[in-house]
């Protein structure tokens, strides 16, 4: 949640909308998203089915934790049966630097969760919707536990910021990872424009280590082969100033002796026009080249797909993350339910590996979708 801001725009409406799309079908019959309205979820409800929008997840103790678009947080013991907790900002907690700053609410966009130095560590963005006025923040909580007394949210500020006409890439959709060759945490996000970008962060993971890296280009993905060429144009249906170089929501996960990088290609958000997809490449150095099976490098286009939607249980899926628990690998992430008209829903799945080391998608944890 973790894009093309317009369809940003549709993930939080989802999400708000608790999984019920809104649209309206302008004379060229293409769908364009309604601004998003107030809900107020229902605090400790149940399902097996919860409406998810760019899924991270986390646990502590005996719990896990998903975190998603729209300041969401849901909890369960068995990944099975999810209970909706308490959100992160609410209208008392809404971060200070958010305000005034041109930027879209309420809720952030695309989180994601980190346990660090003994805190958890929660990267959030948001935006204008469809422009590059962006930018990422990071809160912090000593627990995830919503019983525990030190269960509070603590905001840290922003990290980083992008804006039109001067940075030509797209601060939302973190995802951060701890290396441990430098001792530090890396970050890697990015949206559209110019694609994925990864920086270095401060050792406490609050801060870029450089301040100057917040002004520079240091692509690891993109879906233009050329990496000096112009943003190719929009498709006609999204915002022209995200282009259509069609790429978002990078996720680093380690396993053995290699850094994967997951992104998403393609479109979230159109309902059943939705195509996203998820991609892959691979590096022994968290900075890349980052390469698909063929070789080739995802900063020029690269990228081997490992999931997409299948037109019978989802339109489309994409915005993974990527863990391991109990020594399992899992793969999550969101996909537009077929049996709930395009309704974007929670999907884990675990994560198996051939024989040359490249991940395929294995058991499905998640209860399907139910059918009309």
């Amino acid at each position: 949640m973790k894009r093309n801001l317009l369809t940003i725009a549709f993930a939080l409406l989802t999400t708000l909308s608790n999984g019920q799309q809104t649209t309206a079908t302008d004379s060229a019959g293409s769908q364009q998203a309604q601004p998003p309205r107030r809900f107020r979820p229902v605090i400790g409800e149940l399902t097996t089915s919860p409406g998810v929008h760019d899924p991270v997840m986390a646990k502590e103790g005996d719990t896990y934790y998903v975190f998603h678009t729209g300041a969401g947080i849901w909890s369960s013991k068995d990944m099975i049966t999810w209970k909706r907790e308490r959100p992160v900002f609410d209208s008392s907690n809404t971060p200070t630097w958010l305000k005034g700053a041109g930027f879209s609410r309420p809720g952030y966009w695309a989180p994601d969760i980190f346990f660090h130095n003994g805190q958890w560590l929660l990267y959030y963005s948001n935006s204008a919707f469809g422009k590059n006025t962006s930018a990422i923040g990071v809160a912090t909580n000593k627990t995830l536990n919503p019983s525990s007394p030190d269960y509070k949210w603590v905001d840290q500020g922003k990290i980083v910021q992008t804006y039109p006409g001067k940075t030509n890439y797209n601060a939302i959709d973190p995802a951060v990872i701890y290396d441990d060759k430098t001792k530090s945490p890396w970050m890697t996000y990015g949206s559209f424009w110019h694609g994925m970008q990864l920086v270095k962060l401060s050792r406490d993971g609050l801060r870029l280590a450089d301040p100057n890296d917040s002004i520079k280009l240091n692509t690891v993905s993109s879906r233009m082969t050329d990496p000096s060429a112009p943003n190719p144009p929009s498709n006609g249906v999204h915002p022209a100033d995200a282009g259509g170089n069609a790429i978002e929501a990078p996720f680093l996960f380690k396993k053995g002796k290699y850094y994967y990088l997951f992104v998403s290609f393609d479109y979230c958000c159109s309902g059943v026009k939705s195509d996203y997809k998820i991609a892959v490449g691979r590096s022994t150095k968290i900075q890349g080249p980052y390469l698909d099976k063929n070789g080739v490098d995802m900063a020029r286009g690269g990228g081997t797909i490992i999931r997409e939607g299948d037109k019978k249980e989802f339109y489309a899926v994409g915005h993974n993350s990527a863990y391991t628990f109990n020594k399992i690998d899992y793969l999550v992430y969101h996909g537009y339910s077929v049996a709930e008209n395009a309704a974007s829903k929670l999907v884990i799945e675990t994560m198996e590996w051939d024989k040359n080391g490249w991940p395929v998608v294995g058991k499905r944890i998640t209860p399907k979708p139910a059918g009309k």
